[in-house]
């Protein structure tokens, strides 16, 4: 036995460059039996190839409980990246869907990790920010490292009702806070994240009535906007948390709503499709702060060439994205809105209002100033 926990951590730290915890991995609830890893030109990680990159391990336990035919089972993911990087935040277009649209399983918004640390927490794992503003990467100075813990889907075998156990969200916690901080050690950054919070809580279903929004659509219900029976009437929302890059509000037409609204008012429309799905229409709305800031694209009319979102600046891309912009403690903010294809020809002035609230209320609840808005004469139905 102790020769398979020896051989298990060699596993862990050969594949992860030494950066994952190994000894977290381990108590991870898929982690019995045989550990090995990937031997791969992905799948490892080896810094000076580039950036980012991922280790990706293998258990025989997990294999058993999911009757794979090797005999073992992917079941854990460990990532490490730096910013700035090239890669663009692209907010959801107009043909996207905000939850499944042809599953009955609910929808997990992500949480904030909390515990002043910036972090997430999904349905599978844990990504963790630190700011580096002294590290280097390859001779290039960098301003913030990120890491991310996550299980491969559990399955019925490793989760408690349709989620991650207790124990193993705590566990990918902690293990990319401490992979986060021993990849800070290894580029020379200065700061350490603390321990995160203990007793993480699972992730709140949705979505959910709009008079019952109490966090990051708080504003929504505020406003008393679900009673117009033009707007959503349900939310997807998670607890509002400033230190996070990318902060989301989800409304949604429930599908009664939906449904009435385009018997009364698009029906007589023949490009108009009746919406058929949950979901199918919505509105979604992002703030994405610092590094994410400087690098969101819109879809535009031409997809080979979306518009970039420019700090400072504010406007529509395609016919059903808006995008605003501030300033908050220093850093850039750009806040966008996005309406589904077909609702989206309905309602335009009636979303001016909207969007101008949800910018009011994060500007407002982050201290921003030089808050640019998009002009009155883009919201116009095309």
């Amino acid at each position: 036995m102790l020769w398979q926990t020896w051989h298990a951590r060699q596993q862990i730290n050969e594949a992860c460059a030494g950066l994952v915890p190994a000894g977290r991995v381990l108590t991870l609830c898929p982690a019995g039996g045989a550990i090995s890893h990937r031997v791969a030109d992905e799948g490892t990680i080896e810094l000076d190839v580039g950036l980012p990159q991922d280790c990706e391990i293998f258990s025989a336990e997990a294999g058993e409980k999911h009757g794979t035919s090797s005999g073992e089972r992917w079941f854990f993911t460990g990532t490490v990246g730096v910013l700035p990087d090239d890669e663009p935040w692209m907010p959801e277009d107009s043909l996207n869907n905000l939850i499944a649209p042809y599953s009955e399983d609910p929808t997990y918004p992500t949480e904030p990790l909390g515990g002043g640390i910036a972090g997430t927490v999904t349905a599978t794992g844990v990504t963790v920010r630190l700011p580096c503003a002294d590290g280097t990467w390859q001779g290039k100075s960098i301003t913030e490292l990120w890491a991310r813990a996550s299980l491969m889907d559990p399955g019925p075998a490793f989760s408690e009702n349709g989620q991650l156990t207790s124990h193993d969200r705590n566990a990918l916690a902690q293990t990319a806070v401490g992979t986060a901080n021993n990849f800070a050690e290894r580029l020379g950054c200065a700061d350490r994240l603390p321990d995160p919070p203990e007793d993480i809580p699972a992730l709140a279903e949705g979505p959910v009535p709009a008079a019952r929004a109490d966090g990051t659509c708080a504003w929504y219900r505020k406003a008393d906007f679900e009673h117009d029976e033009q707007l959503p009437d349900q939310v997807l929302e998670s607890r509002t948390d400033d230190t996070l890059w990318d902060e989301r509000c989800g409304l949604v037409l429930s599908e009664p709503r939906a449904n009435a609204l385009w018997q009364s008012d698009a029906a007589e429309h023949d490009n108009i499709d009746r919406p058929s799905r949950p979901g199918d229409w919505f509105v979604s709305l992002h703030t994405y702060s610092g590094e994410a800031a400087k690098n969101v694209y819109l879809k535009s009319d031409d997809d080979d060439f979306p518009v970039a979102a420019r700090p400072n600046q504010a406007g529509r891309s395609d016919r059903s994205i808006w995008w605003a912009s501030s300033v908050c403690d220093g850093k850039p903010q750009i806040h966008t809105m996005t309406t589904a294809y077909d609702y989206n020809k309905l309602t335009v002035p009636a979303l001016e209002e909207v969007f101008h609230t949800y910018v009011s209320d994060v500007v407002a609840r982050r201290g921003c100033t030089d808050i640019e808005l998009p002009a009155s004469s883009t919201f116009r139905t095309d």
